[in-house]
């Protein structure tokens, strides 16, 4: 049976979606494929992938396409001059390697409604097309609870499933707002907390990445961290 796809978003840059990224990839089922449709704003030797793959380093990756300023999908294609993958083009491609992968994660770029193409279709639109459950990395900190709600809003209003949320940072000495955003953050959202990967976590060994990932996930996904569920 093909794998299915599980889409990883964040609720905007610099929130930890490829650190999450390559936790979730650490922990799953093998082979593990993980692809960038999109990658902006690097040159040829760095990136996401490229994080992802030293941090884990028994995974396969893919980037379908890659531009060098540090905008939005389809303004970075648009001032290449070069088009961008289209969702069907990348929705076929993903469908390919779910046929091949035990589990095929697909790391998105900035928040759910970066554009993505110059027809107004966005990450959302790749997932839909595969009926793929999308995973929402927030920040743990001030402003969270709102701009988490709305992404997981917009991801249930396209007909989508959210697993939940998780952390993409979480600081060594969390204050007040991180703790009550724990508690606060699957009330608001509807969805559980599934885990919190602590602050400079792309820093470790990849021996070091894969013994600590598995107390930052919750079981579902590969971890043994205790789930955080919404009330009721």
């Amino acid at each position: 049976m093909a794998a299915a796809a599980l889409f990883v978003t964040g609720t905007g840059t610099d929130v930890g979606k490829t650190v999450v990224t390559a936790a979730v990839a650490a922990l799953a089922a093998r082979p593990v494929a993980v692809v960038k449709p999109i990658q902006t704003g690097t040159d040829e030797h760095e990136g996401d992938t490229a994080e992802l793959a030293r941090l884990v380093p028994d995974v396969d990756t893919f980037e379908f396409a890659r531009y060098p300023e540090p905008l939005a999908p389809a303004t970075a294609a648009r001032r290449a001059g070069t088009p961008p993958p289209t969702p069907d083009s990348v929705s076929r491609r993903v469908a390919d390697l779910s046929a091949e992968y035990a589990t095929v994660l697909v790391e998105g770029a900035g928040g759910v409604l970066v554009p993505f193409d110059e027809h107004g279709n966005t990450l959302l639109d790749v997932a839909a097309r595969l009926s793929a459950p999308v995973l929402v990395v927030c920040s743990p900190g001030l402003g969270t609870l709102n701009v988490t709600a709305l992404t997981v809003r917009e991801v249930l209003r396209r007909g989508l499933r959210c697993p939940g949320t998780v952390f993409g940072s979480w600081p060594h000495e969390p204050g007040t707002v991180e703790n009550c955003n724990t508690t606060d953050l699957p009330w608001v959202t509807g969805v559980p907390l599934l885990g919190a990967v602590e602050e400079g976590a792309g820093a470790c060994s990849h021996e070091e990445f894969l013994a600590r990932a598995r107390h930052w996930l919750a079981p579902e996904l590969g971890g043994g961290r205790p789930v955080t569920a919404p009330p009721g």
